[in-house]
């Protein structure tokens, strides 16, 4: 054995093309965290093939040739994965040196792509692509494509003035690979960024300046992306106990276009104003299609969390701009507490739309800051009551869901309130948090990724709000017994999948990454963009009953797709393949997390 290990080491090491089929011609396929792996990480592959492989793996220094590791696959339940016979894991925690490194399977001859371990040949500084990615987002003066775009929103609809009565809406980030601003997700991408920012501070660098040009200006690019987002909010927040919630709708929707000369029309001609909609708390839609809403809560609550942690974090940078996110997150506050219940998106001409019905999260989430800045009880009695509401619900124990129901896709509040309450009350909150990981293990168990989300639209934000909420269980209680589950949803998300892909756009540089996607950025200009994190797979049934869909090429991932769950790396999907905005932004945390700390930090 291990003399036919070194000639095949040499080969590959030589160049020298070696076959990837089996002796009947059947496929054997690695996946694996294409990213890398720390050293102190469980590291795991999974093999897969139609006909049986050879019972072992060996690892590889990428750099000397050397074996550095001999191990055993392990057969793996293969629950509805489907197309393959066979599933194995390929477990080789114990290789724990820095260095560059690949999985080779000798019979049939099988090479993985290659992979780092250790901080400075793994995560790096990925997670400041996401926040360049957010900086493509941006509305307004948008640096990627050095352009000025949608100057004239908004024109009101249902506001306390009269319709389309002009207010600056100006600002803030596209959602996705549309044009539309929402503040549904643009309130919890401020506060998701703010607060990773305010977790771990030396993981951010200071590259651009506040127009997310390049050039330091003194302060870390997370907060510079995250001001953008609360300088739109004040925006929105259009005075004393007002809130718009939307800028544009799905009239946006004509294809790939240059935001600087959009043609959608919303009645006042093409490339000009755009529908603002006011937050009643009641439905809403211009035309057939109307939105379900109760109240305002969801919105002011998590747009008060991001004023509140605005006002704490720039007391350090801008006293001024900090007072006034403190004046705005109490009068947030104050308007979700009196319109309790929740605000959704808006469709116009198709029955789509972000479908949020939940709210005690958010004002959870909003109490806890306010409490942490004034210290006043009413605060942190209202974060109690609103946390015993939240109590546990989620997407988790779902296996099915309306389009963005369980919106933002964990419970943060439980984690700022947790340090703040007696021993009785962190073991409510810690169950709250356990109840869901649970469901979502038992889900894993299920399948050899050990992917523990249902494949909703959008699953892989589901998957970053997973891997964080297992994150912060940790530091709130010091277990780590899901420890081994966080990261096995994290190699999914970059590489250890059916597909072999990344979800998040270029990263890995040399990696296998979504390229063709569903934005007009791509479209037009052919620029990769990295950080984004695209929509993800779906169940086939969602897939197949979403309208507009048309894969523009033949589909590279056939083999791999099944009668459960597709993902299509094809600018015509947009229901896998279109990276959105907030999924980017909550991802910073966790590839933050994971990362160096920053090279250009602030002191």
């Amino acid at each position: 054995m291990k003399a036919f290990s070194n000639f095949i080491i040499l080969m590959l090491f030589l160049a020298i093309p070696i076959s990837v089929w089996g002796q009947d011609g059947e496929d054997v396929f690695i996946r694996l965290n294409q990213a890398g792996y720390l050293e102190e990480d469980t590291k795991v592959a999974v093999v897969f093939s139609a006909k049986r492989p050879d019972g072992r793996f060996i690892i590889i220094n990428a750099e000397t040739a050397e074996e550095i590791y001999n191990g055993k696959l392990q057969p793996q339940n293969r629950g509805d994965w489907g197309n393959f016979k066979h599933y194995f894991k390929a477990d080789f925690s114990e290789v724990a040196t820095p260095g560059n490194y690949y999985l080779l399977i000798e019979n049939p001859v099988v090479k993985s792509a290659e992979f780092g371990i250790g901080r400075d040949f793994s995560y790096k500084n990925h997670h400041e692509d996401l926040i360049g990615f957010m900086r493509q987002q941006r509305c307004g003066y948008n640096p990627f494509l050095d352009m000025v775009c949608h100057q004239r929103d908004g024109r009101s609809m249902f506001g306390p003035m009269p319709d389309s009565t002009f207010v600056d809406f100006s600002g803030g980030w596209h959602d996705a690979g549309d044009q539309l601003k929402y503040l549904i997700t643009s309130s919890n991408a401020t506060a998701k960024m703010l607060k990773a920012y305010e977790l771990i501070p030396e993981k951010f660098a200071d590259k651009v300046n506040a127009l997310g040009q390049e050039g330091s200006n003194g302060i870390p690019d997370v907060l510079d992306e995250a001001k953008w987002g609360l300088d739109w909010i004040h925006k929105m927040h259009s005075g004393p106990g007002e809130l718009f919630h939307q800028v544009a709708d799905d009239r946006d929707h004509l294809g790939m276009k240059w935001p600087d000369k959009d043609s959608s029309d919303y009645g006042w001609g093409p490339n000009s104003y755009r529908v603002a909609y006011f937050a009643t708390g009641e439905p809403q839609g211009l035309r057939e299609y109307k939105s379900k809403a109760t109240g305002i809560a969801n919105l002011a609550g998590r747009s008060a969390a991001a004023m509140a942690l605005g006002a704490r974090i720039w007391e350090d940078f801008d006293p001024v701009f900090a007072e006034k996110c403190r004046v705005a997150a109490i009068d947030l506050y104050e308007l979700g507490k009196r319109q309790e219940g929740f605000q959704q998106g808006n469709s116009y001409g198709a029955p789509y739309r972000y479908n949020e019905d939940t709210w005690a999260d958010d004002m959870e989430w909003a109490a806890a800051e306010l409490f942490i800045n004034t210290r006043e009880d009413i605060f942190l009695n209202d974060a109690k009551r609103y946390a015993q509401m939240a109590n546990s619900v989620s997407w988790m124990d779902k296996e099915d869901a309306d389009h963005y129901r369980f919106y933002p896709f964990f419970n943060i509040g439980h984690f700022v309130l947790y340090e703040h309450v007696d021993k009785d009350f962190q073991q409510k909150l810690a169950q709250y948090y356990r109840h869901g990981i649970d469901a979502t293990l038992k889900r894993g168990q299920g399948n050899p990724f050990q992917i523990g989300v249902p494949f909703i639209w959008c699953s892989n934000n589901l998957a970053t709000n997973l891997i964080t909420q297992i994150i912060l269980y940790e530091e709130m209680t010091g277990e780590n017994q899901y420890h081994d589950f966080m990261l096995a949803q994290r190699d999914w998300l970059l590489g250890n999948n059916p597909w072999g892909t990344s979800m998040f756009m270029n990263i890995p540089e040399k990696g296998e990454y979504p390229e063709e996607v569903h934005t007009s950025i791509w479209y037009l200009t052919g620029k990769e963009v990295p950080g984004g994190l695209v929509d993800g797979p779906v169940y086939k049934s969602v897939y197949e009953n979403l309208k507009g869909l048309s894969l523009k090429e033949d589909d590279e991932f056939a083999q791999f797709q099944t009668d459960f769950v597709v993902y299509h790396d094809d600018f015509g999907d947009y229901s896998t393949n279109e990276p959105t905005m907030d999924g980017t932004a909550d991802a910073i945390f966790f590839m933050a997390w994971f990362a160096k700390d920053a090279e250009n930090k602030i002191d």
